[in-house]
């Protein structure tokens, strides 16, 4: 008798030997990384990355789909922070979708349908987006309820998602002003008209794994990022319908970064715009933010202390200036900055930066 073979070996063995090859880019060559601690959180990206592929193209099944977490402490990768949880749901244009929650002590949450490819690549563009500011009818309970279709279901007259023919994943974000006290957003999601059985099927898993691969040589083909013009924010920008990633229709985002000596701090001042939530987080070159455990890596705009103006300041060193506004380098002696703004009433202005001494008298003058 023949020995039977199945497609899903040779997929997962390739995914095996590409695990083996990625720290290769950050070791060696024209992107290998000098800091120590780049080096380290390298290794820990890579399972992270693979994680999530797992659970987004592996494990995820639209005909009868839940939300999986997606970012988180040990999830470190495309933007995490401290302030936010982000899930993930594969959708199936051509079923219907409930969606229920709490809102909880979410300061800004939303739902978001991205269309594009289903082989594992990053979506292409928004189909749509719910949030708690226009669409949801959060009630004095703090639930709420929507339905994802390609048409509003009969008798439905509330929230409704149009589910366009490309539309691949919703992505849900909520974020609070104080994550580690708060009470997060609960979401759930159930098909309206799942199947009654389920058996694995080599083809599709094989499809699934391999979309998992593509999903790993797509992250590892992003980073390290480089830092570009050093001590520095790009202009802010809104997100439109066209989109690279899992970006918030929603909201304005600016990047920077930081090279600074042991000695040195970078001064950021600027002004935001009435919104629900902004904040400022430090990542590494892998997009992950340091590791909020232990320093303050990262500010949002409740924590954020003001100047009598409106203003802030924002100071990013590695040792402590004596400002209330201080962001730890966290031992990485350069890094990329973020910046992001849900539901501004108006797109930010640039911050402008300063590199200085680190001066306490000096930071607590100005």
């Amino acid at each position: 008798m023949p020995e039977k073979r199945y497609e899903t070996t040779a997929v997962v063995h390739e995914l095996l030997e590409t695990l083996g090859t990625l720290d290769q880019k950050f070791l060696e060559g024209p992107s290998a990384l000098g800091d120590d601690q780049q080096v380290l959180e390298g290794y820990k990206w890579i399972f992270s990355i693979m994680q999530v592929a797992l659970d987004v193209q592996v494990w995820a099944d639209p005909a009868n789909p839940r939300f999986a977490e997606i970012v988180g402490p040990y999830k470190k990768w495309g933007g995490d922070n401290s302030d936010a949880y982000y899930q993930h749901a594969p959708i199936d244009p051509n079923r219907t979708y409930r969606v229920r929650g709490t809102i909880g002590d979410a300061v800004y949450l939303s739902l978001t349908v991205y269309g594009g490819p289903l082989d594992g690549h990053y979506s292409e563009r928004i189909v749509g987006t719910v949030n708690n500011r226009d669409h949801l009818d959060i009630g004095p309970d703090g639930t709420f309820e929507l339905m994802l279709a390609k048409d509003r279901p009969a008798g439905w007259d509330g929230p409704f998602l149009a589910l366009e023919d490309d539309a691949v994943v919703a992505i849900t974000r909520d974020y609070l002003d104080d994550p580690s006290r708060g009470t997060r957003c609960s979401w759930h999601i159930e098909a309206l008209d799942p199947p009654t059985m389920y058996r694995e099927n080599d083809a599709d898993l094989a499809r699934r794994f391999r979309a998992a691969l593509t999903w790993v040589k797509d992250q590892a083909q992003m980073v390290p990022l480089g830092l570009g013009e050093p001590n520095q924010i790009d202009e802010p920008y809104g997100v439109q319908a066209v989109t690279f990633g899992w970006a918030a229709g929603d909201a304005a985002y600016a990047m920077g970064s930081f090279d600074l000596a042991d000695d040195e701090s970078l001064v950021i001042k600027g002004r935001s715009p009435e919104c629900a939530f902004w904040n400022c987080c430090l990542w590494n070159q892998f997009m992950h933010t340091y590791n909020y455990d232990y320093e303050q890596v990262t500010i949002n705009g409740a924590q954020a202390t003001y100047d009598d103006d409106g203003s802030w300041t924002i100071v990013i060193s590695e040792q402590d200036p004596g400002h209330p506004n201080w962001l730890s380098t966290a031992g990485h002696p350069r890094g990329r900055i973020w910046f992001r703004w849900f539901y501004p009433s108006a797109t930010p202005e640039r911050p402008t930066t300063e590199v200085v001494k680190v001066s306490p008298p000096f930071l607590r003058q100005k």
